[in-house]
């Protein structure tokens, strides 16, 4: 597969392994949060920018309908199967963690996209950023449910309006939501200004973004010690039955082939920063090695070097 001889695939793959053998290699901290900043706002402005050209369609409209409605439907079906094998907060937990979705994997798909000649919507840069919370609120009103059975009314609440503003003021959602916009307002003009930044610097700093989540993925999967069977197998068998249920909608609805794989590739994903972030204070029950491990440790590689070029093939078959 010609995925796996893209350079920033290849650096990934090399970050798993330098991961593995236990090198020393480590991107600081800070750098890795930059690239991660920088990768969301070159995405927003690239949307923004083709969302100018476009206007908004009913073509639009329909591809950020299915997004809301995966990110729904989603994290309810997870959970619905997980709670009779696991606790349910730890099933509601994962079931958010795969409900939502992963930015990088969003990112690294876009770019396998333009070098494959597949074109798709700018405004999908607007579907992710809509997939990234239903997850997150369903997680919160299903915890404070199980809480209410176990301990009765007097268990306290986890605000569900601190966590929609968390959700909502997210540096990187916000980051990514005003890039569009930006890209939006200033059309051609910011492009031909901006395309130094968010175009000729995009790849490169990608491949070193992947390096860094190369050696993260190695590290997370010793998470998965100890934890039930169940949840590496749900970690294996759900982003490709999530991706095929999304393409089964696109599909349905007359989705264009570029957005139907953008689509498939976040139902498939996994939230490994924004959930994590809200549900280590909002589920403190739930230990994050269980849906880390499992989102860092095998869903996001299994994406990465196998996932992607997959779903473009399977989407291809179909179209």
């Amino acid at each position: 597969m010609t995925n796996l001889l893209d350079p920033s695939i290849l650096f990934f793959i090399f970050g798993i392994f330098a991961g593995l053998v236990k090198s020393n290699l480590e991107i600081p901290q800070s750098i890795s949060r930059f690239l991660s900043l920088y990768l969301l706002m070159a995405l927003g402005l690239k949307g923004g920018f083709a969302l100018n050209k476009s206007g908004f369609t009913p073509e639009i409209a329909i591809s950020l309908g299915l997004a809301i409605t995966l990110a729904i439907a989603i994290p309810l079906l997870g959970y619905n199967l997980l709670k009779h094998k696991l606790d349910k907060l730890d099933a509601a937990a994962v079931a958010a963690t795969y409900g939502s979705i992963s930015a990088v994997t969003f990112i690294t798909t876009t770019q396998v996209l333009d070098q494959s000649g597949i074109s798709y919507g700018g405004y999908m840069a607007a579907a992710m950023a809509l997939m990234e919370s239903p997850a997150i609120i369903i997680a919160i009103v299903l915890a404070n449910r199980i809480r209410q059975q176990r301990l009765g009314t007097t268990t306290p609440h986890t605000s569900l309006g601190k966590v929609l503003h968390e959700s909502f003021t997210d540096g990187g959602q916000l980051l990514l939501l005003g890039s569009l916009i930006v890209g939006l307002i200033s059309g051609d003009s910011g492009q031909k200004v901006m395309a130094p930044f968010s175009i000729d610097l995009f790849k490169g700093l990608l491949a070193f973004f992947l390096l860094d989540m190369g050696l993260v993925a190695a590290r997370s999967i010793g998470a998965l010690k100890g934890k039930p069977p169940i949840t590496v197998a749900y970690a294996f068998i759900a982003p490709p039955s999530h991706a095929l249920i999304a393409l089964g909608l696109c599909h349905l609805f007359h989705v264009p082939l570029g957005d139907t794989i953008l689509l498939m590739t976040l139902a498939a994903s996994a939230s490994y920063i924004a959930v994590p972030a809200v549900l280590r204070h909002a589920m403190p029950e739930v230990n994050p090695a269980l849906y880390m491990g499992m989102s860092l440790g095998v869903t996001f590689p299994l994406n990465i070097i196998l996932g992607i070029p997959i779903y473009i093939a399977i989407a291809r078959y179909f179209y």
